[in-house]
């Protein structure tokens, strides 16, 4: 099984290549080894904003303050 640290790591180098659906991929199969993780949320936001799936992207970044409100300012 990949794990999560794999997964982001090859998830953000998809999205720095623009292979956004991969990236997108990648971020999900990360999530579903650690939902809890707020910075998974932001980077499948991040990712679904650049497909221009912005209700989609909205969500992710609004789950992501939701586990840690730390940053009112993300994304």
């Amino acid at each position: 099984m990949e794990s999560v640290d794999r997964l982001v790591m090859l998830g953000k180098k998809q999205l720095d290549d623009g292979h956004y659906n991969e990236a997108l991929n990648s971020f999900e199969q990360a999530i579903l080894l650690n939902q809890k993780d707020p910075d998974l949320w932001n980077l499948k936001g991040i990712t679904l904003r650049s497909l221009g799936r912005y209700d989609e992207a909205i969500e992710c970044f609004n789950k992501s303050l939701e586990i840690d409100p730390r940053d009112k300012n993300a994304s």
